[in-house]
């Protein structure tokens, strides 16, 4: 059973940086495309970064882009989000997703069978 735990979500203020982790259990990490995604009260979730199994290839939603970073470490079966000049619009659940079949659309939320249950980001103005 795969299993996604994130963690390092908090209350902060604008322009100021959080850093996410997901940790991934029961399976083999290496073989998963990951991705992160997000989800506002009333809004559907989308998509925030991705990034493949072996961290050659990364895609990054418009809006993060320049102020995020994903990075995995496969030695410790883990994803991480950097968040860094965070705005109250990055306000959500963020949760990583993996799937162990190559993804190609990293932003559909149905390209991935495995999900963690969230952690909250609020950013204050």
């Amino acid at each position: 059973q795969v299993q996604l735990v994130e963690s390092g979500g908090g209350l902060v203020q604008a322009g100021d940086s959080l850093r996410l982790s997901c940790a991934v259990s029961g399976g083999t990490f290496s073989t998963y495309d990951m991705g992160w995604f997000r989800q506002a009260p009333g809004k559907e979730r989308e998509f925030v970064a991705g990034i493949n199994r072996r961290g050659r290839y990364i895609y990054y939603e418009d809006s993060v882009k320049g102020r995020f970073t994903i990075s995995r470490d496969n030695a410790k079966n883990t994803v991480y989000l950097q968040m860094n000049s965070l705005k109250p619009e990055d306000t959500a659940v963020y949760y990583c997703a993996a799937d162990q079949r190559v993804i190609y659309y990293y932003s559909r939320v149905g390209e991935y069978d495995y999900w963690g249950q969230g952690t909250q980001v609020t950013v204050s103005s």
